[in-house]
């Protein structure tokens, strides 16, 4: 007994120090705060399995803990063999129909929160939109019904159901702002969907869930959530020739591995390069890519080409 009061109390200090930093922003343990019905859903689903999982292991390590005490030596000699216990039928058959009665009801619920994760539901004229979104090395291009386009963030309307469609040139990523609903692949020539709606303005942020190169930790993603007027504003900047969408691209492309100021990163220096003087040499290295340099611009427009070009002439001098 004493040992195990030793252990105990050894192990306190350790699980206030991990007790505190699970308490911090929920420490990675519970799913974000919901903003969509089907990241609601989800949520749902997480919790019931939770309850199922703590419960067991509480039963599990409380009765590790009671046969620990229990059978313990109580000072017989070393070599002494214990009392032999054979087994029980009746036990036996609850743990094992336990588990089975425990993963029906887990499957019961998902199959019945299922449709409302993954359909997209009814919605009236003019509270329903479809964005293309478009992975690529190592950014997120948005592409809204009436041709406007963002790179990394998108801008939607409050209250409205959005649905996405999902696809990459590339290689495969993954979709996922947690708030707005689960994660959904981008996997080269096949388009995925998913939705969401969601229900308070903010701006919710998210990362692609897939390892994609090298620069695959700066392919982050965010959803800001405005007004309808504000999202009239915002789509009258964005027309794929607008200066707004030239400097997203820089930002959101080309600045992850030349800089923002474009010194060099893990990309060569291109403030004043010999190539910013030749477009059109400098467009086809942007559409075909060179050596480690993705195809960044391999599917942009001409409109949306020529912005890009115009925001590295203004700020870099050159072609």
């Amino acid at each position: 007994m004493r040992r195990l009061s030793l252990a105990l109390l050894a192990a306190l200090p350790a699980a206030l120090v991990l007790a505190a930093v699970a308490a911090a922003g929920n420490g990675g343990f519970a799913p974000a705060p919901p903003a969509s019905p089907n990241a609601s859903r989800i949520n749902d689903a997480y919790w019931l399995i939770f309850a199922f999982a703590a419960a067991v292991f509480v039963l599990v390590e409380g009765a590790l803990v009671w046969f620990v005490i229990r059978y313990r030596r109580r000072g017989r000699p070393r070599e002494a063999e214990g009392p032999q216990i054979h087994g029980s039928t009746r036990l036996e058959l609850m743990w094992t129909a336990g588990p089975v009665l425990i993963l029906a009801v887990i499957a019961a619920f998902v199959f019945y929160k299922l449709p409302g994760i993954k359909d997209v539901p009814a919605a009236r004229a003019g509270e329903s939109m479809t964005v293309k979104i478009r992975a690529q090395q190592f950014y997120w291009q948005f592409e809204y019904p009436d041709g406007q386009i963002s790179i990394d963030r998108m801008v939607m309307p409050v209250g409205e159901v959005v649905r996405l469609e999902v696809t990459t040139p590339d290689v495969a990523h993954s979709w996922w702002i947690p708030r707005l609903g689960g994660k959904i692949d981008a996997i080269p020539g096949r388009t995925n969907t998913t939705w969401f709606k969601a229900t308070k303005p903010g701006v919710y942020t998210g990362q692609c869930a897939e390892f994609c190169g090298i620069q695959h930790a700066l392919m982050r993603a965010d959803v800001a959530v405005v007004s309808r007027a504000d999202y009239e504003t915002f789509l009258a900047t964005h027309r794929p020739s607008s200066p707004a969408v030239g400097q997203e691209i820089f930002t959101g492309t080309c600045a992850k591995c030349h800089g923002l100021a474009g010194q060099g990163d893990i990309g060569p220096k291109i403030a004043g390069s010999a190539l910013l003087a030749d477009p059109k040499g400098l467009e086809t290295l942007l559409r075909q890519g060179k050596n480690k340099m993705p195809a960044v611009g391999k599917l942009w427009s001409d409109a949306q080409m020529k912005a890009a070009l115009a925001y590295l002439k203004e700020h870099f001098g050159g072609g």
